[in-house]
């Protein structure tokens, strides 16, 4: 691949972590229908998966970031012990 998925995250790690919802930003494996594929991409943890159509318009995350796809995964909510 081409593409250095890693750079491409930084560049975009502080603007996808203002999201309302995202835990965090890491470079992983896109995941359909609860199976992980063997597609490198940009995952984004939120707390909850909410339906795109409940979102507005600038609260949606982009599915893809310089040709490098973007996968939302729920990760639920991180607390500190």
């Amino acid at each position: 691949m081409g593409r250095d998925i890693s750079k491409i995250k930084e560049k975009y790690e502080s603007m996808l972590l203002s999201y309302p919802n995202v835990t965090g930003v890491a470079v992983g494996l896109r995941e359909r229908e609860g199976e992980y594929t063997d597609e490198r991409c940009i995952v984004v943890y939120v707390k909850k998966k909410v339906d795109p159509a409940h979102l507005k318009a600038g609260d949606l995350i982009p599915k893809e970031l310089d040709g490098v796809g973007v996968d939302v995964q729920e990760s639920g909510e991180f607390h500190a012990r």
